[in-house]
């Protein structure tokens, strides 16, 4: 279990000091993890709204990542953009290009094939197709997380795909309690979390990444 826990708690220090410096992106991610929660609570009662709410959240995220993360040379961790994207754990930019090109072909395929080839009945109205929409969005959801599970498996070992899954899953209320500051640092013209650079959270390999992937 020990072994576990400095696991977990290297991928979210990883993740946390190489891709989360902007404030700009962490309360965007803020946001993003109190839409996960309510997703989560639809999975019990609506899964088809879920998924929607669910990508809803996804999408804040990564509008942080992708337009507000530094994406040149790290000088707070001494390490290059490419490095970065080459030892990360979950999915690296290249990979969330290809699962949102496919979250966005979604809707398109449903508009095209209604019924996706028999998996769904014939919508009869437009919010019949919205929730064929959010029922598609929800298993690619799955399907992406399952598919790097599966590809840690093979790349490094059972463990690191689990404790990312673990990670992934505890990742709303995590960054409500590491990013619910955020909104402040940025209202005082705080762009780049400065606090990154004297953070120690216990991981006596935080200078190296896990994995190379």
């Amino acid at each position: 279990m020990s072994r576990l826990s400095d696991m977990l708690r290297t991928q979210r220090f990883d993740d946390y000091r190489f891709y989360h410096q902007s404030t700009v992106n962490q309360t965007l991610h803020l946001i993003s993890a109190v839409i996960f929660l309510g997703c989560y609570a639809l999975l019990f009662k609506d899964p088809a709204i879920a998924g929607i709410v669910g990508w809803l959240a996804m999408l804040t995220r990564q509008t942080g990542h992708f337009f507000f993360e530094p994406n040149g040379y790290d000088a707070v961790n001494d390490v290059s953009n490419e490095y970065k994207e080459a030892v990360k754990v979950g999915y690296n930019q290249a990979r969330k290009i290809v699962l949102l090109l496919v979250w966005g072909s979604a809707p398109l395929a449903l508009f095209a094939f209604p019924t996706l080839f028999g998996l769904f009945e014939a919508p009869d109205s437009r919010l019949d197709f919205i929730r064929h929409v959010g029922a598609l969005w929800l298993a690619i959801g799955i399907g992406g997380g399952l598919a790097r599970m599966l590809q840690l498996f093979v790349t490094c070992d059972v463990t690191t795909g689990l404790v990312w899954v673990f990670k992934v899953l505890t990742d709303p209320f995590h960054n409500i309690a590491l990013y619910w500051n955020s909104p402040f640092k940025l209202l005082r013209g705080e762009l780049i979390d400065t606090a990154i650079a004297d953070a120690d959270w216990g991981c006596e390999e935080a200078e190296e990444a896990a994995y190379p992937t």
